[in-house]
């Protein structure tokens, strides 16, 4: 063989290469923009999970690592630009709470899970179950975290109640984004440690009031 067929099957397989390689860097970049981004901003540093979190970024993104792939949703399902995928998501995830039932350890995990978590920017209601675990609140987005909170006991009992509460504070924030962004920033400038369970549960409920805490709410009640 010469040296210039050599050099055209060396030039052919090195094309080959970086075309392979490019596909596969496409391909990371996609799966990588799906998973759940819970980062928050804090200043100028950025920290993961339950940590701090800044009023100008609250709302969580992408594909909730422990369940979002076996339920089909993403936390970008439910926003204001898109209200029709937000009802779907949320009828979605309500569901859930029609369809499951909770008894013994799990009714009582349940119980304190939903009676730290109201909708009350929407019903009012204190919770959204009474002490019993009967639904107190008839809102649709009651009904997306009562739903989501039955899933979690159900499907992934090895969650803390704290991690699943924090899980339901996530979608309570997406439901209303604009007050939660108001009183993330009351609890900051408090010095109180923030996360979503902190932002969305009852514990510092009404924190918010008297700060124009108004704005868009994503979903019907």
């Amino acid at each position: 063989m010469d040296k210039e067929k050599i050099i055209t099957y060396l030039l052919a397989g090195l094309a080959i290469i970086i075309i392979f390689n490019q596909f596969q860097i496409m391909d990371l970049g996609k799966s990588s923009s799906d998973i759940a981004d819970t980062r928050l901003e804090v200043g100028t540093g950025l920290v993961t999970g339950i940590g701090e979190v800044s009023a100008l970024n609250v709302l969580p993104k992408g594909i909730p690592e422990v369940y979002g792939k076996e339920l089909g949703v993403s936390y970008n399902d439910v926003s204001v630009a898109n209200p029709q995928k937000a009802d779907l998501t949320i009828r979605k995830l309500g569901l859930l709470d029609v369809n499951l039932n909770m008894t013994g350890e799990k009714l009582d995990r349940y119980i304190t899970i939903t009676n730290s978590i109201s909708c009350e920017y929407c019903c009012g209601a204190e919770a959204i179950t009474f002490p019993n675990g009967q639904p107190a609140c008839g809102c649709a987005h009651s009904y997306a975290m009562r739903g989501l909170a039955k899933y979690l006991l159900t499907e992934h009992p090895e969650l803390t109640n704290e991690v699943i509460l924090e899980e339901l504070g996530k979608w309570k924030t997406l439901f209303f984004p604009d007050v939660m962004n108001t009183k993330a920033s009351v609890l900051k400038d408090q010095g109180i440690e923030l996360s979503y369970a902190n932002i969305a549960s009852n514990k510092y409920r009404g924190a918010e009031q008297g700060n124009s805490a108004q704005g868009s709410m994503v979903g019907g009640c």
